[in-house]
């Protein structure tokens, strides 16, 4: 058998691309997608499980190994009744092509109260993600992690030596959303549509993709100012509509506030507001939008009655005519912020032919396509983050 020789995690050679922080544990890494002090300004524990799922998060080096193994503790998300999701996919990148995935079955499980929020977790076993028959040659190596499931690195291990990775001249997008952009209920993380754009647009992707948590809180407004970004983009509403969290008179200072937050850290960075694709069951009515096993499948429906959205109740459609007035309002000053309505990404024909699957969450193939999209819509050199 092949002899494997440890490759440090902490202050070596690889670098850990995506994350904001990573929180030093006991046994290991664990890969954050907010800062310490963001995480600790809300208690809630299907929050903090969100941003340590690490979306749009990997390894990246450079090495002529044909083995390589990862030791890893995951947390995998358990819902209501036991049911739990697929085991997220390790996703091997050489030379930026793909060379296979592999899973984890073993790890913590959280079970989360939908209704208290509140966590409870089982302890697991550590478990090893193993690529071997690799090319004989130098190469560039990305190992990206499961989007859905909280991990804590503890050791990587290589059959010959490894090398930082090469500089790159890629622009740095920063994008933040909710869980559509987050994809924690998706197989392959390079498969949600953040990844697909980056991939397809040559950026390096930072993906602050938050399910259930995209409310324009401003640490996550501070979060974004304080970190290096050349691109950012920031795709709201869905959240706020979705938990009928604020009003028509709450969101527009919202809005103003989180992007007055971001533009202290980065005043001339093209900044691209995006509302939300088409979800038609908040066309038209506001939240909240609860699960429903109704139809005999799982599903979403909104609660609220339309007759309230002259007094301030937020609907999709509300939301996007705000955003698109609060931009054109902006822009008049701040020439690099731009609008984009979210049903060019995926829009009335779309859901005739993709319907999404729960009412409010995209396939694979709908996430392949917005991701496209954006990439030709938003990324594309001339475009709105690029121009």
């Amino acid at each position: 058998m092949t002899e494997l020789t440890p490759v440090p995690l902490d202050g070596g050679p690889v670098a850990i691309l995506g994350a904001l922080e990573l929180e030093r544990t006991a046994t290991g890494l664990r890969p954050q997608r907010l800062p310490a002090g963001a995480r600790a300004q809300l208690d809630d524990a299907h929050f903090r499980m969100v941003v340590a799922q690490p979306a749009g998060v990997r390894l990246a080096f450079r090495t002529a190994a044909t083995v390589l193994e990862l030791d890893v503790r995951a947390t995998k998300t358990v819902l209501p009744g036991d049911a739990a999701f697929p085991d997220g996919r390790y996703e091997l990148l050489v030379d930026g092509a793909p060379a296979g995935w592999t899973v984890v079955r073993d790890g913590n499980r959280i079970h989360v109260d939908p209704a208290t929020g509140q966590a409870r977790t089982v302890p697991g076993r550590p478990g090893t993600v193993r690529f071997d028959n690799l090319p004989d040659r130098h190469k560039d190596i990305e190992l990206w992690l499961p989007q859905g499931e909280m991990t804590e690195l503890l050791a990587l291990r290589s059959d010959a030596p490894v090398e930082p990775p090469a500089p790159s001249r890629q622009p740095v997008w920063l994008h933040h959303g909710s869980s559509i952009s987050h994809g924690a209920d998706q197989l392959s993380p390079t498969g949600i549509w953040p990844s697909v754009a980056a991939a397809r647009a040559g950026v390096r992707p930072v993906n602050l993709g938050l399910a259930g948590h995209c409310m324009l809180d401003p640490f996550t407004a501070r979060a974004i100012r304080d970190t290096p970004a050349d691109l950012i983009s920031i795709k709201v509403g869905i959240n706020i509509v979705g938990t009928d969290s604020m009003r028509l008179r709450t969101f527009t200072p919202a809005v103003h506030g989180f992007l007055d937050t971001v533009r202290e850290g980065h005043p001339d960075t093209p900044l691209l507001v995006v509302s939300p694709i088409l979800c038609p069951e908040a066309e038209e009515r506001p939240g909240p939008l609860v699960p429903s096993w109704e139809s005999g499948s799982f599903g979403f429906r909104a609660l609220g009655d339309p007759a309230e959205v002259p007094a301030g109740r937020l609907t999709l459609q509300v939301v996007r005519a705000e955003l698109a007035r609060i931009v054109a309002e902006r822009a008049a000053q701040d020439h690099q912020l731009h609008y984009l309505d979210g049903r060019t990404l995926y829009g009335e024909k779309d859901a005739a032919e993709l319907p999404l699957p729960d009412a409010l969450h995209p396939d694979a193939a709908t996430h392949r396509l917005i991701g496209e999209r954006f990439a030709e819509l938003a990324l594309r050199p001339g475009g709105p983050l690029r121009g």
